[in-house]
């Protein structure tokens, strides 16, 4: 299928293992268009994006934007958990696009609040969700970040962060413990080694040394051992990532005070979803001493559209082509 030239925006999704790739019709993302690409599988994004416009018959988008799983500085962006990086002069040359943009991942995903469909997000904790407000996009995936989006007489603002490398927090002594493991393993405990979908196997790990019986799963073994009962330890890993994910999301609302609502996003994210009103994510959310009233001003969501990212990019680059 031959696309016409100048029409459409090419939009990517850039993981730590896949990327999603699509174009976009303003700020609507043609599904026909989407694709996946393993990032294994190419030696950096720019063949992944050339690979692309020929698997969409030479496709020439107008526009491109590219949502990085990693920081973002002066037109560049490195991937985290990845040996990649782009900027614009690169993407612009790879898309053939005149107008270029690179976005971190959580960016993009506060660019697609107010652009995803009705069924694309789920209420986990309610709340006032104030319209104008500050809200925060939280990303639990490969790694783990978040961003505040504000919108401004400007146009909105979605502020780069790395909260993923922020410390863990510590409220018990097993936490204290756990502490201990993660740096012993890695040099630091930082937040996205325990969230993360690597995250959930440390815990897993972690509660295995505690048990005198270590042994090792992947992510999606305990999540299944988790959901069938079939694994008690894969149970209590579960319960101690929503519980930590609980804690650390009430402590980004204290920073950010998102009166318009905070909105959990990413793979890891969207399997845990079923498990957070059991497993205790509210209250610890909410377990703030003194504080814990004050938490009732923030409603927690859930994106459950995959593509949110790509919405984000299309809404971003509509705005800076003034539509």
């Amino acid at each position: 299928m031959t696309r016409p030239a100048d029409l459409y925006s090419l939009v990517a999704d850039v993981g730590g293992t896949n990327t999603r790739v699509a174009l976009a019709d303003g700020r609507a993302i043609l599904p026909d268009s989407v694709r996946r690409y393993a990032n294994a599988e190419f030696p950096g994004l720019e063949t992944v994006l050339r690979r692309y416009i020929e698997d969409e018959d030479g496709i020439d988008p107008r526009a491109a934007c590219v949502a990085v799983a990693g920081p973002v500085r002066d037109g560049r962006a490195t991937l985290t958990n990845r040996d990649w990086a782009i900027d614009r002069a690169t993407l612009a040359r790879a898309t053939g696009a005149e107008t270029a943009a690179i976005l971190n991942d959580l960016q993009a995903q506060g660019h697609a609040l107010g652009h995803l469909g009705r069924d694309s997000t789920e209420t986990v904790i309610d709340g006032p969700d104030l319209p104008g407000e500050t809200r925060l996009v939280i990303g639990v995936g490969t790694g783990f970040n978040a961003a505040a989006v504000i919108d401004t007489a400007s146009g909105r603002l979605v502020p780069a962060a790395e909260a993923g490398h922020a410390n863990l927090p510590i409220r018990t002594e097993e936490e204290l413990r756990l502490c201990h493991y993660v740096s012993t393993a890695h040099g630091f405990p930082a937040v996205e080694d325990v969230l993360s979908g690597r995250g959930i196997e440390r815990l897993y790990g972690f509660l295995g040394q505690e048990a005198g019986e270590p042994r090792e799963a992947a992510a999606r073994d305990i999540l299944d051992g988790c959901k069938s009962g079939a694994d008690p330890r894969a149970e209590a890993a579960a319960r101690m990532f929503v519980r930590i994910l609980g804690t650390v999301a009430g402590n980004l609302a204290l920073v950010h005070l998102p009166y318009g609502g905070i909105y959990l996003t990413g793979g890891v994210a969207r399997h845990f979803g079923p498990l957070l009103e059991t497993m205790g994510f509210a209250e610890a959310f909410r377990d703030k001493g003194r504080f814990a009233g004050f938490m009732g001003n923030f409603a927690v969501h859930l994106i459950v559209d995959d593509f949110a990212a790509l919405t984000g990019c299309a809404a971003h680059l509509a705005a800076l082509l003034g539509e």
